[in-house]
């Protein structure tokens, strides 16, 4: 019984430990802050994987990859999408080997050149990349389409306003990719 108290108190010292604002702090003091906003930008483009969808790959042993030449340059506009029976976008999203291609109901969607070419958001402003990410509007623009699936921009709104503005730095400061994305279809078209 003794044992067991004693095994119970420590668990219960060692959860307080982990949950006291001090632990937090400590926590946090790992993180890139927002006084270097270039690595803060990195590091949660980073934590997001953007690379996972904006990224073309490379095929390794480990399978695909992000290609280091193209990292962040969307989805290449050399890669044509095989066909596909329109009846499974009713019922499943296909996304091509590459991850910069999703089908679903909403039609199809390119993942955007996120690097600093003219052909990405080259002449972007830090404002249109808040509205892009706060309200999902493409390029950032007043009255222009919402972002397609499966762009997690929801998630991404409540980020703080200095985050998204860290992640926008960084980008800006990456290598450019001349890539022009296509155009998304939409169903029907």
């Amino acid at each position: 019984m003794k044992k067991a108290f004693l095994a119970l108190t420590i668990t219960c010292l060692v959860i307080s430990a982990c949950n006291s604002p001090k632990q937090k702090e400590v926590a946090k003091a790992d993180l890139p802050n927002s006084g270097d906003q270039l690595k803060r930008g990195e590091f949660l483009v980073a934590t997001l994987d953007c690379n996972a969808c904006h990224s073309p790959k490379v095929m390794t042993n480990r399978g695909p990859v992000p290609d280091s030449n193209r990292l962040l340059s969307g989805h290449d506009s050399n890669e044509p999408l095989p066909s596909y029976d329109a009846k499974t976008t009713e019922a499943f999203v296909l996304f091509n080997m590459n991850g910069t291609a999703a089908i679903g109901p909403w039609g199809t969607s390119f993942a955007g050149n996120l690097t600093p070419d003219a052909t990405g958001i080259g002449f972007w402003s830090e404002e249109q990349f808040v509205k892009a990410i706060k309200f999902g509007k493409f390029k950032g623009l007043d009255n222009s389409r919402p972002l397609l699936p499966p762009m997690p921009w929801e998630g991404y709104s409540k980020l703080p306003d200095e985050d998204i503005k860290a992640i926008f730095a960084y980008l800006k400061s990456i290598k450019p990719v001349k890539n022009i994305v296509p155009q998304a279809i939409l169903p029907g078209t």
